[in-house]
């Protein structure tokens, strides 16, 4: 039997989709190369292959502007400074990371497939515009886009001896909350990402009690998970103030 001797807990973060407003960015950096990504609602529904060249509508355009090596590589290349200089997190998830990361009790992480050049530099650029250090992470891992997550979010865990009941994985789509179930963590998943609530739940059969359609939803549930009730209140209000305009 497996004993445990510390009382710490995990909390790993996927990076876009879930605390980075990755569309928004992919966004901005299409309509800089004069191409369309069409919609959230839309982007949502489209299977991977299709996320990053658009659907019906804009797949014509989208493909002429990104036919060949050297259009893919400069429309990379923008996608990288729009990443560094101008994406943001979404509001309220600085202040959920600084108050995790200030908890001596608790154990952070980042784990993304970011497809910009040098991500790690990437991100270390957008979250220290947001006033956090990507070294203030317990655990940082940049992999392959096609890669499994499940061994980095068990390694993770294993790493720090955590007990898996007190282990959480955080991500936008099926394939990470697959990832922390097979980790042997709890997962808490967002529809505002990468994925619909409607597709997480109707095609992929993800229960509807996990998910969080909101930044201020995600924050409260994951707060409140965390014995953080107080914190939760603060934070989420403070979600709403960053959002009007």
């Amino acid at each position: 039997m497996t004993q445990y001797e510390n009382l710490e807990r995990l909390v790993i973060f996927d990076v876009d989709g879930t605390t980075v407003d990755a569309f928004h960015a992919i966004e901005m950096a299409f309509l800089r190369h004069d191409m369309d990504i069409g919609d959230i609602d839309r982007f949502q529904k489209r299977r991977k292959l299709f996320k990053f060249i658009g659907g019906l509508r804009e797949f014509p355009t989208n493909l002429r502007h990104q036919f060949g090596k050297q259009s893919r590589k400069r429309l990379r290349e923008t996608l990288t400074e729009v990443y560094r200089h101008e994406a943001c997190l979404y509001p309220g998830i600085d202040l959920l990371l600084r108050k995790l990361l200030d908890m001596p009790d608790i154990r952070v992480g980042l784990i993304t497939r970011n497809v910009t050049i040098e991500p790690e530099k990437t991100l270390q650029c957008l979250f220290q515009r947001h006033g956090i250090g990507t070294d203030e992470f317990d655990y940082f891992a940049c992999i392959p886009l096609k890669e499994n997550k499940t061994k980095h979010l068990r390694f993770a865990r294993q790493s720090f001896a955590i007990n898996p009941a007190r282990a959480y994985a955080c991500g936008d789509e099926y394939s990470d909350y697959q990832a922390a179930i097979s980790a042997g963590m709890h997962p808490f998943v967002v529809s505002y990402g990468f994925e619909s609530g409607a597709r997480l739940t109707k095609k992929f059969e993800v229960p509807g009690e996990v998910i969080s359609t909101s930044p201020a939803e995600f924050i409260n549930r994951l707060t409140h998970a965390l014995n953080l009730p107080g914190e939760a209140a603060y934070l989420q209000q403070d979600s709403r103030k960053a959002t009007t305009p």
